[in-house]
């Protein structure tokens, strides 16, 4: 039942999916974003115990709810941590309406044809069965484009198609994300090709199986609508991808039918000196904006 109710959220809620799976790589600089530098904890365990923190401020700020978060991709510590004594996914979705999805990925390959695939997934088929048990509903795994180079595009859509299969396999809604780098000179060409063979992809699949897609915002206005309208999809949802929050909410409001699935852009500004008060006022605000630009295609 809940399973039902939470394809209804993401087929037609009116909100966007926060990003909040900065994995072992990128969390020093989320914590220093969020003003905690590297000196106030000494080893790995500390360090992911102040980045749950930092979620769990997140979480359980009364403007992150259904109405206009309607989703919410976490890291795998997080999945297995609690956040106001419950478990994370189950009190995202009973206590604040936010369908919970976990970043399955490992990391990348070294760049090949202008591409950085996924590197392989040890223990996938468990760890996709802990996160159906725990109540998560989809996976979200990133691969990254930085040429416009046929080949390599091909093989990373391939690539997160056979991956997508796997996970809708173990009952689980993929999020396939083959990320476009946003300074790249040649990504209008490169959308081009990432449109085309997402769609060959997508034509390919088994009556009624779908996926959701990640896109980096794209340079041409609408230049994924054949994806939104796609059968095969049951949402594209848009990344940051290092442009300011402003910037990217600007862009994103001329896409229709594409919300945001923002890390960086969500938490500018939230830092762990602020008051409650500070905090919940400076991420309402995020949420509002974000929530405009992602409704307003």
């Amino acid at each position: 039942m809940a399973k039902t109710k939470m394809a209804e959220q993401m087929t037609k809620g009116a909100g966007f999916i926060a990003a909040l799976d900065q994995s072992g790589g990128s969390t020093p600089k989320a914590l220093r974003l969020y003003g905690v530098e590297e000196s106030a904890y000494s080893s790995d365990a500390e360090m992911f115990d102040m980045v749950h923190a930092m979620r769990a401020r997140i979480m359980q700020s009364p403007a992150f709810n259904g109405d206009k978060v309607i989703g919410a991709i976490l890291f795998e510590q997080t999945m297995d941590r609690d956040v106001d004594g419950m478990p994370t996914a189950q009190y995202l979705w009973e206590k604040r309406g936010v369908v919970p999805f976990l970043k399955i990925d490992k990391g990348l390959e070294d760049e090949v044809d202008g591409v950085q695939l996924l590197k392989p997934i040890p223990g996938l088929s468990d760890l996709l069965a802990r996160a159906a048990k725990a109540g998560i509903f989809g996976t979200k795994e990133r691969s990254v484009i930085n040429a416009a180079n046929p080949k390599g595009i091909e093989a990373a859509v391939a690539q997160q198609f056979a991956l997508g299969a796997e996970v809708a396999a173990a009952g689980l809604m993929p999020i396939l994300e083959p990320e476009v780098t946003i300074t790249i000179t040649d990504k209008v060409e490169a959308e081009d090709l990432l449109r085309d063979a997402i769609l060959r992809h997508l034509d390919a699949l088994p009556a009624g199986q779908q996926v959701m897609l990640k896109l980096s915002l794209p340079t041409k206005p609408n230049h994924y609508k054949a994806l939104v309208g796609h059968p095969a999809v049951m949402k594209v949802v848009a990344l940051s991808g290092g442009y300011s929050r402003d910037e990217a909410n600007q862009m994103l409001s001329q896409n229709t039918g594409i919300i945001a699935s923002f890390s960086r852009a969500l938490s500018e500004g939230l830092n762990a000196g602020q008051t409650d008060a500070e905090f919940d006022a400076t991420l309402a605000k995020a949420i509002d904006a974000i929530h405009a630009a992602s409704v307003a295609g």
